[in-house]
């Protein structure tokens, strides 16, 4: 993508100020997308994203450029343009740069561009089918499928230099149910880290059928009632709570800042000593895996509580420097317009030992969360709400009626530690998490689990 000798002379160029270490990352990344609505495709787009980007740091400083003329002369322009924020004496930095051979953990069979838009937009055919059949008050689906390749090489002042090449592709699958006025929605969205023989194992009718019967179940619930109850959180999406109200606290990006909660807190209870969680950028073909982060370095399975104590946190090059520890291999980036920075993989609860049917049968009145939305939380305090998609009320140990408009309020932490019961149910399920280095891919995860109480905001008084 670039010659050893031109990546030696950005380097160099971009550390004549005094700089102390250089790094860049080109992109190379091809992305397809189709969106049919109804059973028409509506939308095709296809694309290519092509640059570069220069970081510089000067101890606790950085600086980031970037650029899509990759010719050598504009490249060394732009690293000295980015040098000048630096000031200092220039150091000896002698540049070594030596190749290192990745082994793809996630086997890539089926190239995307290998297959026709034909085939895919049969496979969207085959969701929309089986959506629209699963009841007549199913009347409309929205189905976007995408595929992406992304090449990329990571090289620095300090010897690394790195090649990869990303695949990942998905099928959104939302379905409408309505009745007079009102209209729910339901959505499932599988998606992989591979090559696209992925699809020809997936049970597309399976997964339509589940977002046609969610909005269905949404579209005759009643609203939820408000009050301080014992939740029941299901597996596999009830991990975004996780995710938001205490995953994002981790990341270096708030904690070298002294801006999250969990800062300084290492060794100290944080959760229920039931609660066992991990962020896992290995797991093979998970959606939010890679071979190496953004700076080049091998993810890592790395233990974030263990017991309900809290053991590490997620770690950038940068955000190492200014907490004086080593990086975890999770920086990563949306893109070469974007410095890279602290970020989750593969984050979740660990399977405990419960069974759902024991955690269902010993909840005498409470909520139970099948599906979670969208939310928002202060990493500073921990402070979140969340909403419950699909959820249910929990009578007699017995899960009951449907319900809608219930939004979880809390706290992070206190959350963690009045966690009473994990079920032995472990699932992963995908999303895409936004921060300061743009979008990217993640997983969540845990088992069904139990918060004893929890303030739960509704329409109705129970």
């Amino acid at each position: 993508m670039l010659s050893q000798r031109t990546i030696e002379k950005v380097l160099t160029a971009a550390v004549e100020t005094g700089g102390d270490f250089a790094e860049l990352f080109l992109e190379d990344k091809t992305s397809n997308s189709l969106t049919m609505i109804g059973g028409m495709i509506e939308k095709a787009i296809s694309g290519r994203d092509f640059g570069l980007g220069i970081r510089i740091f000067k101890g606790h400083f950085s600086i980031y450029a970037y650029t899509n003329d990759v010719t050598e002369d504009n490249l060394i322009k732009v690293a000295r343009s980015a040098a000048q924020a630096i000031i200092g004496q220039k150091e000896d930095i002698i540049m070594d740069l030596r190749k290192s051979i990745i082994k793809n953990a996630h086997e890539i069979k089926i190239m995307p561009s290998s297959i026709s838009k034909k085939q895919k937009i049969n496979w969207m055919r085959r969701a929309h089918e089986a959506a629209i059949g699963y009841d007549p008050v199913i009347t409309q689906t929205n189905l976007v499928f995408a595929d992406s390749v992304q090449n990329v090489l990571i090289a620095n002042s300090e010897g690394v230099y790195v090649e990869d090449i990303r695949s990942r592709n998905r099928m959104a699958i939302s379905a409408m149910a309505t009745r007079a006025n009102e209209k729910e929605t339901g959505f499932v969205g599988p998606g992989y880290f591979g090559g696209l023989e992925y699809m020809n194992e997936l049970n597309i009718e399976t997964y339509a059928r589940e977002a046609a019967r969610s909005a269905k179940t949404i579209l005759d619930a009643k609203f939820a009632p408000s009050g301080k109850f014992p939740v029941v959180i299901d597996n596999g999406f009830g991990g975004v709570l996780f995710h938001e109200a205490c995953g994002h606290g981790l990341e270096a990006t708030s904690v070298a800042y002294k801006t999250s909660v969990f800062s300084d807190q290492l060794e100290q209870q944080v959760a229920s000593p039931l609660v066992t969680a991990y962020d896992d950028g290995t797991m093979t073909n998970s959606w939010g895996s890679l071979n190496i982060d953004d700076e080049g370095m091998p993810t890592q399975r790395n233990l974030l509580i263990e017991n309900g104590i809290l053991k590490g946190y997620l770690i950038d090059k940068l955000g190492g420097r200014k907490m004086g520890m080593a990086p975890t291999g999770s920086s990563r980036r949306e893109s070469y317009r974007y410095a890279p920075t602290s970020r989750m993989n593969n984050t979740y609860i660990d399977a405990g030992k419960s069974t759902p049917e024991e955690i269902i049968a010993s909840t005498e009145f409470g909520i139970y969360a099948k599906y979670m939305g969208g939310g928002s939380v202060n990493t500073a305090t921990g402070d979140y709400n969340f909403n419950v998609r699909e959820g249910y009320v929990i009578r007699n140990g017995k899960i009951a009626e449907a319900i809608k408009g219930a939004t979880l309020i809390g706290n992070g932490m206190d959350t963690l530690k009045k966690i009473d019961m994990v079920g032995n149910n472990l699932k992963h399920e995908i999303g895409m998490c936004g921060s300061m280095s743009g979008t990217v891919p993640v997983t969540v995860g845990q088992p069904m689990l139990r918060v004893a109480d929890l303030t739960v905001g509704g329409r109705k008084e129970e």
